[in-house]
């Protein structure tokens, strides 16, 4: 979390400090138009000038769509703004110091005079004049009026692009994100050719405003040079325009660069990719036009009187390009057949693999109705949270990981309510009551609350729903609120003990005697298969956690199963037996505080039981025969007898006599399926025992 603020912060820090130096650069731009420049400074401008103008034109060619530079607009008139700053300063110079040589306005200027006007300014001028009336007349022009044109058919076609984007959105061919991109591009695009329909119009004023910079040097500076400097007419004359038709072409060569870079934006219209992919893919997307063209130079190098060399070059490449594309696109086109198969192939396997998922069901799933999913939407990460703190929990209780709790929501399911699956199928329905909270008022007198009066899901005892104002009250009588999270939570994890045996599959047990030491695997391959399966194995464990019995000492429960299996083969025998065992874990996991407590079966009852199983010519057990009427009797008896011990909110286990046990425990577990029945030989030694009484 420290490192993830410490992030964000240098993260915001880099931001600031790069909007603050931003600023600095427009207030710097600003300042060369008032203040004084030196000639080294201009030179740093100027370069400054010349590259981000090559800059914006290389973007501009490798852009996939105009969109992707929607901050040209803003770029232009950035770069505009420098020139013009420039060309002020640069005037200032010449005027102020001109008579000192052609180098008064910095050597870029200098040098561009040198370069281009070959030492005479009448080149220069005609060099210049030329420029501007290519960047003015054509290139500008021309941008403008694409970007004019695609702003009106833009704004013009907005009414039907949201109407089939509403369409898409109705049709569920689109989300609701989707839809916002959609629209968000759509108002991006239209002020997009907007502002470059006024962009445009900076450049067109800067060339206006470049001849009239130019015109103010050149005889401003020749009358500043005769006047002032004493200069003769001739030299001031060659002078000062040397100086002027150098800053003009410097300041005019980045400005063509970035109006054809302008051109090249608006140009492109809808087409996708670069404007490399955009030219020479569909200028070559025709090889019989290029074989007209190749014939064509032909012709015209074995004219006479015209030159045969690069003609005949041209002829060459466009025939060559025109031979080769085609086999180029049949390669392609191979590639694409084997490629569109191989997708077909492996959307076959995709379909085959999702209706595999589909038919694959979530061993433990808590599917939520809307209503309440949306708002539980909220502490979503603290619900996850509990769900893995409970699988950790059981994790610890019990020996082995319960499945993953797959959270989902259905129209299905009642909007307010939830449902509890095990292996797909329904194991409870319930309504949950989010704003309000639960307290437990069990067989006592209900309180003087207002409060709905339900059943508490998880144990059934007698509860109120109240809402959060009545909280106070609640608490002044000794209440416990309990929240509907912790509600839904609860009554997962009951639901979650009483499926343990479901939930125990075979690849869980082989991982489970996967982790044990090799010692304890050569005894499973002493035991398995000779006298007991793997499944058998599960059995035995399933048995075990079907009365919440914890298979944590699995290297006991082995020994166990090892010490008995040579002699009997009944899974029911081996469980009592390995219950034997692991006396001392079982009454460790019931006790309270150390203290055993125990609700005997009764005399009367212990006599019914031992006359009621049936044995054997071994003495085995084989069933019980039992009075039906016997039964009721004694499901109401036990019943009273187990609520009010319940009542006392106390944890106790009922005790009868090993050969009864298992099926005491089959008639109580309908009713009490959390309260565990044990033999009097499962009662380790040494533990402390509270008598609670009898059943009888």
């Amino acid at each position: 979390m420290a490192e993830l603020f410490v992030n964000s912060l240098n993260a915001s820090q880099g931001k600031k400090g790069r909007d603050v130096s931003f600023a600095i650069g427009i207030v710097a731009i600003l300042l060369i138009l008032f203040l004084p420049v030196p000639p080294f400074l201009i030179d740093i401008g100027l370069a400054l000038s010349i590259a981000l103008s090559v800059l914006i034109l290389m973007v501009a060619l490798w852009i996939q769509k105009p969109l992707e530079f929607s901050a040209f607009p803003t770029v232009l008139l950035i770069a505009t703004i420098l020139r013009l700053a420039l060309g002020i300063a640069t005037t200032r110079l010449i005027l102020a110091d001109g008579d000192k040589g052609v180098t008064a306005a910095g050597y870029i200027i200098h040098g561009f005079s040198q370069f281009v006007m070959s030492g005479d300014f009448v080149i220069g001028l005609v060099v210049f004049l030329i420029l501007i009336t290519v960047n003015f007349l054509v290139i500008t022009k021309g941008a403008t009026r694409i970007a004019e044109v695609g702003a009106r058919f833009t704004l013009d076609a907005i009414p039907g692009k949201q109407m089939a984007i509403d369409a898409d959105l109705s049709a569920g061919m689109i989300d609701d994100k989707e839809a916002q991109r959609r629209r968000r591009e759509l108002e991006e695009e239209s002020s997009f050719f907007g502002s470059m329909d006024g962009a445009s119009k900076f450049v067109r004023g800067e060339a206006v405003a470049s001849l009239i910079i130019t015109a103010v040097n050149i005889f401003g500076g020749i009358i500043i040079g005769v006047t002032r400097h004493g200069m003769p007419l001739s030299q001031a004359a060659d002078i000062y325009t040397k100086l002027t038709v150098g800053d003009g072409l410097v300041s005019q060569i980045p400005a063509l660069i970035v109006s054809l870079a302008a051109g090249l934006l608006v140009s492109k219209g809808g087409t996708q990719g670069s404007a490399e992919q955009a030219v020479l893919g569909q200028l070559s997307a025709y090889p019989k036009a290029l074989f007209v063209a190749a014939g064509l130079m032909a012709l015209m190098g074995v004219t006479p009187g015209l030159p045969f060399l690069p003609f005949a070059t041209l002829a060459g490449i466009m025939a060559f390009v025109g031979y080769i594309i085609p086999k180029r696109r049949a390669e392609q086109q191979a590639r694409d057949d084997i490629e569109a198969q191989n997708k077909k192939a492996l959307e076959k396997v995709d379909t085959r693999e999702a209706i595999r998922e589909t038919m694959k069901t979530a061993e433990i799933e808590l599917c939520m109705g809307r209503q309440l999913s949306v708002r539980l939407k909220a502490n979503q990460g603290e619900l996850i949270h509990r769900v893995s703190k409970m699988r950790r929990k059981f994790a610890q209780q019990y020996g082995f990981i319960v499945p993953e709790i797959k959270l989902t929501d259905s129209l299905a399911t009642p909007p307010k309510a939830y449902q509890i699956k095990i292996h797909g199928t329904i194991v409870t329905t319930q309504e949950l009551r989010l704003n309000d909270f639960m307290v437990i008022i069990g067989d006592g007198r209900k309180p003087d609350i207002e409060g709905d009066e339900v059943l508490e899901p998880a144990f059934g005892m007698r509860a109120l729903w109240l809402n959060e104002i009545y909280l106070n009250d609640a608490k002044r009588m000794g209440l416990a609120p309990i929240d509907s999270l912790s509600v839904l939570l609860t009554h997962l994890g009951e639901i979650i003990r009483n499926n343990l045996p479901l939930l125990l599959s075979y690849k869980d047990m082989r991982q489970l005697l996967g982790q044990l030491d090799p010692e304890y695997r050569r005894l499973i391959d002493d035991i398995c298969p000779a006298h007991i399966s793997y499944s058998g194995l599960q059995a035995v464990l399933k048995l075990l956690l079907a009365e919440r019995v914890s298979i944590r000492n699995l290297n006991l429960i082995l020994e166990a199963v090892a010490e008995i299996i040579p002699h009997v083969r009944k899974t029911e025998q081996i469980v009592e037996h390995v219950r034997l065992r692991i006396a001392q874990q079982i009454c460790g996991d019931l006790s309270d505080e150390g203290v055993l407590r125990v609700l005997r079966l009764g005399n009367r009852w212990d006599l019914v039981f031992h006359q009621s199983i049936r044995r054997d010519q071994r003495g085995e057990v084989v069933e019980l025969d039992i009075d039906p009427k016997l039964v009721e009797e004694f499901i109401t008896e036990a019943a009273a007898t187990i609520r009010k011990h319940l009542g006392a909110g106390k944890a106790f286990v009922l005790v009868t006599a090993p050969d009864a046990r298992p099926y005491v425990r089959m008639i109580v577990e309908r009713m009490f399926p959390a309260l565990a029945v044990l033999s009097h030989v499962e009662i380790a030694r040494g533990t402390e025992i509270e008598n609670l009484g009898a059943i009888s």
